[in-house]
């Protein structure tokens, strides 16, 4: 196959026009000329993009496959020129640094923000992964530090202590178990819940401590963010397990109530995970100094 940017981006343009006179003029160019590459794409790739039609164009299958793997090209390259634009601007270091949801949503903002204050000339890229899956980058040295809930036995990894914390069950405050001040899990599994997303530490961590219990959680309503579970179980939609420092501060006892889980996982400590303190590089050792309060 043979085809350049120009010929995505005509693609693109056209299949959201759903007309190809609108979607050359998009990108500059005649509709004759736009006409003759797209059918060289079609030819190149091997079958029809679009259907003619008297009023525009329409995808074929082929076409829709094209235009979501287009969209992907376009957004990974603006994702390659955000990364590149602090070099050019003069940025003068770069950290890489993966954490798990807990770490992302709760104390990671006002660390890291801290941290950049202090460091005007680093750049940070924060990414989200499970805790075992960031000890593992950091034991294959894909990355610079991590911040996980949790080990994996036999990665050569440091792990330095960074916040302590808990994972507490949220119900609406005119709920049958807002009187309680604490819980076992158990005792809370036929009540419907509200979830983070499949594929988050935490949504991982509470499906298989349900299954150890030999029991299934009822997930009324998944969401993306510890916020939206919050909002979620303020409502009334169900009860919610979150990490302490994910509840809001000040939250009012009159829409949302607090319950320890009495089990001995409920500590969820965050620690900072490097490969080896003393081979960091500099900005790398600065941020975990950072991070564990020596800098």
């Amino acid at each position: 196959m043979q085809y350049d940017l120009i010929d995505l981006r005509l693609f693109v343009a056209i299949a959201e026009a759903r007309n190809l006179t609108r979607g050359a003029a998009r990108v500059h160019l005649a509709p004759s000329s736009a006409s003759h590459r797209l059918r060289l794409l079609e030819a190149s790739i091997g079958t029809p993009l679009l259907v003619r039609e008297p009023r525009g164009v329409s995808l074929t299958r082929a076409g829709e496959a094209l235009l979501r793997h287009a969209r992907q090209v376009f957004a990974q390259l603006e994702q390659m020129h955000a990364d590149l634009t602090p070099f050019a601007q003069g940025v003068r270091g770069h950290v890489s640094l993966w954490a798990n949801t807990h770490a992302t949503h709760t104390f990671l903002p006002d660390s890291l923000a801290a941290f950049l204050q202090r460091y005007p000339q680093v750049s940070i890229t924060l990414e989200e992964h499970t805790s075992p899956y960031v000890v593992m980058a950091v034991a294959r040295g894909e990355v610079d530090v991590g911040v996980v809930a949790e080990s994996v036995a036999g990665a050569d990894v440091e792990l330095i202590p960074y916040r302590a914390d808990r994972l507490v069950l949220i119900a609406p405050a005119d709920h049958a178990l807002a009187q309680r001040a604490s819980t076992l899990f158990a005792q809370v599994l036929d009540y419907p819940f509200v979830m983070l997303h499949a594929g988050s530490a935490i949504h991982t961590f509470t499906m298989n401590a349900a299954a150890a219990l030999g029991r299934h959680l009822e997930v009324r309503i998944q969401v993306r963010s510890f916020e939206a579970v919050c909002r979620m179980v303020s409502a009334g939609v169900g009860v919610g397990l979150v990490p302490l420092g994910a509840v809001p501060a000040g939250t009012s006892r009159g829409s949302l109530a607090v319950i320890e889980l009495d089990e001995p996982w409920a500590q969820r400590d965050l620690k900072v995970c490097v490969r080896k303190r003393e081979a960091l590089s500099g900005f790398s050792a600065a941020l975990l100094a950072c991070l564990v309060g020596e800098g």
